[in-house]
């Protein structure tokens, strides 16, 4: 007679710090001509790149994003008659310092035609967090099955399979300046800083899972 199956779910949500903030700068240039306003563009993404490696190893990851220049017609319609041209261009900053990050992102809203967004608090894609979940998952359903097979007067045997139901990653939380807290700066000529608050993560994960368990005793 073959052994009794117990088929089980295990569950873990964890809630832990993120790691990492990410802030999206866009920088724009406009002029009547096309090679002045790359060329201002073209000055002002360096200025902001010079910028956001001077905070050194503050910034995990620094990454250009697509240069678009179009132009501007005078009517706002179609007719080839270009009054001038819009040129855009930006970055995706990986901030890992979240002491500097309210200097990275006030540095980042003083700099002309350059529009920030973000921080968006985040864990990174090999944390060791979403390992933690997975294995808390099966101990819990080890543990459920377990429970079961007491409650039938018996004990699990054995693990006949088990099947990763998947991982709900941490919804992506974003801090914009509004939800920020700004303080006074020191010196006079000093800008005000944003004081950001890292959102908590978390992160859940789900195993099913079937054991085998000894004959069950049935009390009379």
């Amino acid at each position: 007679m073959p052994e009794p199956v117990i088929s089980v779910r295990g569950e873990a949500s964890l809630e832990v710090e993120p790691e990492i903030a990410v802030v999206w700068v866009t920088v724009l240039a406009r002029d009547a001509a096309r090679q002045r306003a790359v060329d201002l563009l073209a000055g002002r993404t360096g200025r902001i790149s010079d910028m956001i490696k001077g905070f050194g190893e503050a910034i995990e990851s620094l990454e250009s994003q697509p240069v678009n220049v179009q132009p501007v017609f005078r009517d706002g319609r179609v007719r080839e008659k270009v009054s001038g041209y819009i040129a855009r261009a930006g970055f995706t900053v990986t901030v890992r310092d979240f002491a500097v990050l309210g200097d990275v992102v006030a540095g980042l809203a003083a700099a002309d035609m350059v529009t920030v967004a973000g921080p968006d608090w985040r864990l990174r894609p090999a944390s060791p967090v979403y390992r933690a979940a997975r294995l808390a998952a099966a101990r819990d359903a080890t543990q459920r099955a377990g429970e079961y097979a007491e409650a039938f007067g018996g004990r699990i045997t054995g693990l006949i399979e088990a099947a990763d139901t998947g991982m709900t990653a941490p919804e992506p939380r974003r801090l914009g300046f509004a939800a920020a807290r700004v303080t006074a700066a020191g010196p006079a000529d000093a800008g005000p800083t944003f004081d950001f608050e890292p959102a908590a993560q978390t992160v859940t994960a789900q195993v099913e899972a079937r054991y085998t368990m000894t004959e069950p005793v049935f009390s009379r």
